[in-house]
């Protein structure tokens, strides 16, 4: 049992949160409750932490232990005519590349904000900051890693800028640019919420797949996408 930013209490058992449990409709059912408090990038940033948006958390954390059948297979989804646009080869590809990014995603979330009551996005922006040079990225840049607008990236910084985790550095050769720098706080923070939650991305990705596959996944999903 463990208690998130001093609100509430939240079970985290040790057990695989993507092991045996609720089947799959339960938990979209459940994330629902968090599809606006944890679009946090599209948001202005507060300093406070909604008992809501925890709440709702903890509730996806419940649910998400169980998204696969017994067999370890991913729960089946029904068929569709795809139309006349995509043939049924792609249709299937797309909407199965579609369902498994929502669904790892939404587990990841939960996983993290249970655990470290850190948002993915957050996570994402320490993580790239913690990789780089110096540990601090000019905004454009932090903005392109994390997959973001200028406006987007602006507002999460200001939010990790209020809680101490970042903070913001005039650059010397350029007087309209600024870095988004680790704080002290910040790499204590990621230090402590990397281990599970790279566990989790494991167990709940990395781990369905062999080596080879992951060869051969990681090469195709590394071509570059046409953009005319």
């Amino acid at each position: 049992m463990v208690r998130i930013a001093g609100l509430i209490p939240v079970s985290t058992p040790d057990a695989s949160i993507c092991g045996d449990g609720p089947t799959l409709g339960a938990f979209l059912a459940a994330s629902q409750l968090l599809s606006k408090d944890l679009k946090v990038a599209n948001q202005e940033a507060t300093t406070a932490i909604d008992p809501t948006r925890v709440r709702a958390a903890a509730a996806i954390a419940e649910a998400a232990r169980g998204i696969t059948l017994a067999d370890g297979e991913p729960a089946p989804m029904p068929a569709i005519d795809p139309g006349p646009e995509l043939d049924a080869l792609e249709h299937r590809a797309w909407r199965a590349y579609l369902h498994k990014h929502a669904v790892v995603t939404r587990l990841l979330e939960a996983d993290l904000m249970a655990r470290s009551d850190l948002p993915l996005a957050e996570f994402d922006v320490l993580f790239q900051l913690a990789l780089s040079d110096g540990q601090r990225l000019r905004m454009n840049e932090l903005a392109d890693r994390v997959l973001l607008s200028r406006a987007g990236i602006t507002r999460l910084v200001d939010r990790l800028v209020a809680d101490g985790l970042v903070v913001r550095l005039k650059c010397a050769s350029d007087a309209r640019g600024a870095f988004a720098a680790l704080t002290d706080q910040g790499r204590s923070r990621l230090e402590a919420a990397r281990p599970a939650h790279l566990a989790a991305v494991k167990r709940c990705f990395i781990g369905t797949f062999s080596r080879a596959e992951l060869e051969t996944l990681a090469g195709l999903m590394e071509r570059r996408v046409p953009l005319d």
